[in-house]
């Protein structure tokens, strides 16, 4: 009995380590290294609206460097970056809920729960508004694995 429990629990850890290696990875799609293509991820949650941060104001976080507009808004992402980071790594959440990966746009966007959600344009932002509840859990249900294809 203690054998078979033993194989059980050696077989549960083999499958949960792929998803708590991804868990560590750099998750997070950075164009040359700056994620969500240098824009201040505090400031959609502060000022409503996309804003490109400067060079200045920036902290490397989870394999990217993020740009801030202020200094005030880099204290926030670092004192808890995961409340501002975008969902599913700054890659377009519709994409994600169905299964793929495409780059999201700052200029496409919405906050939904409290949390801030990269669409690829203007199309998709269209749909998403509409969707937004069912796709963000088809989404979270393909988080991370995407990253894997």
């Amino acid at each position: 009995m203690l054998q078979r429990f033993a194989i059980l629990t050696l077989f549960t850890l083999l499958f949960q380590l792929p998803d708590r290696a991804y868990a560590d990875q750099p998750m997070f799609h950075a164009e040359q290294g700056v994620a969500i293509d240098g824009y201040d991820t505090v400031a959609f949650f502060v000022e409503g609206q996309a804003i490109k941060g400067h060079r200045k104001f920036a902290v490397m976080w989870k394999g990217a460097v993020w740009h801030f507009v202020t200094k005030d808004n880099q204290v926030s992402f670092e004192a808890d970056p995961r409340a501002y980071a975008p969902r599913f790594g700054g890659y377009c959440a519709f994409a994600v809920s169905q299964g793929y990966l495409m780059s999201g746009s700052p200029e496409s966007w919405q906050i939904v729960g409290g949390e801030l959600f990269l669409l690829y344009g203007p199309g998709v932002h269209q749909i998403w508004q509409y969707q937004s509840t069912e796709l963000i859990s088809q989404a979270r249900d393909n988080w991370p694995s995407v990253l894997k294809q």
